[in-house]
């Protein structure tokens, strides 16, 4: 069994968190999940299942809606051991800091690059969540030298600045869709609302999804033993599971993915904590590590697989395996649900292939 206090410069955990999550977005592009919404019956087990795959329309919470603070948290954990290494390595804080910021402008450049691939024009829109993690990212920079407590009391004025925008701006009803505040700074930013109700001032919030990536990764690289670790893990998880469910149940402020309500970013975080928890014990602690592999390469090359996934992937290879997977399975008598199935899995394969052969070739 391999030693809980042992500090590794990597965390196979963080890896199998960050591929499957990258896995459940290839699924997404290959139309995965569309195609089984339409093949299930709503009513069924099936249908309730498949439903989780998509995000609520506004106030409440799916499992869908998770994938983007578990990507941002992720991110968060991952900085300190990148920032450890580059130190060992004889790198500067100022050099550090210059390799972020070009990240960050890459992120920007990146996330805004794909609106103008989804709308096949030129268009300036900040939605994307690579564009919310250029800022979240540059913030939990800056933080990632002080202590727990200075990078918690951070990640809490974030949220109340989120939390203050939006009932400043209508104290009456300061979270209905398309009429709140981060609607109101999408159209000076941008000339436009989005239709289904993203916001760009998301990212003020989220940033507590990073700030307590990093605050997470702290901890483990810390002289604890790894049960104390996994015990604190799970303590604050739960807690902040808790208040955020319960702040929407009392009517305080309702859990909101779309506009990163203080609730759903405490509640989302909280989830956050107790899966990296789950990895960390299963993974790292008990050492079970046999089936994570196929994860692990994913999550290795995650920014190129999630471009080549939202737009090569999305865009043209759907319709490209579809000649085949069509002409082999409609001869056959599969009805044209079933065959949209199976051309989502064969997609998802494909690209899931990609991610091995780049990680065969290092």
């Amino acid at each position: 069994m391999p030693n809980p206090s042992f500090q590794k410069t990597r965390l196979k955990s963080l890896d199998v968190f960050r591929g499957l999550t990258m896995f459940l977005l290839l699924a997404e592009a290959a139309g995965v999940y569309d195609a089984f919404t339409d093949y299930f019956n709503p009513s069924s087990f099936g249908g309730h299942f498949i439903h989780q795959f998509h995000h609520h329309p506004w106030n409440g919470l799916r499992f869908w809606d998770l994938i983007q603070p578990y990507f941002m948290f992720i991110v968060g954990v991952a900085m300190p051991f990148s920032l450890k290494k580059r130190k060992s390595s004889g790198h500067s804080w100022q050099t550090s800091f210059r390799h972020i910021l070009f990240r960050c402008m890459m992120l920007f450049l990146f996330g805004t690059g794909l609106h103008c691939v989804y709308n096949g024009e030129l268009v300036w829109e900040l939605w994307n969540v690579l564009t919310q993690l250029s800022f979240t990212i540059l913030v939990t920079f800056f933080l990632l030298s002080y202590s727990l407590r200075t990078q918690a009391i951070a990640s809490v004025i974030f949220l109340i600045l989120a939390e203050v925008l939006y009932r400043m701006y209508d104290p009456g009803s300061p979270f209905v869709k398309g009429e709140n505040m981060g609607s109101f700074t999408d159209m000076l930013f941008m000339d436009k609302i989005n239709g289904g109700g993203w916001v760009t001032i998301n990212c003020i919030s989220t940033a507590a999804h990073t700030i307590w990536g990093a605050m997470c990764a702290k901890v483990l690289l810390s002289q604890k033993d790894g049960g104390e670790k996994l015990k604190s893990f799970i303590a604050i998880g739960l807690l902040l599971v808790v208040l955020g469910y319960a702040m929407d149940f009392l009517g305080l402020v309702p859990i909101i993915k779309r506009i990163a309500t203080t609730s759903f970013v405490i509640v989302s975080g909280g989830w956050a904590i107790l899966t990296l928890a789950f990895f960390y014990w299963f993974v790292d602690l008990k050492g079970v590590s046999n089936w994570t592999k196929m994860f692990s390469i994913v999550g290795m090359n995650s920014i190129f697989i999630y471009l080549f996934a939202e737009t090569i992937g999305a865009q043209w290879l759907r319709k490209f395996i579809k000649i085949f997977v069509e002409g082999v399975l409609n001869p056959i008598g599969l009805s044209e649900l079933a065959i949209d199935c199976w051309n989502g899995l064969v997609v998802l394969a494909v690209m899931w292939y990609l991610c091995y052969f780049l990680y065969q070739k290092k």
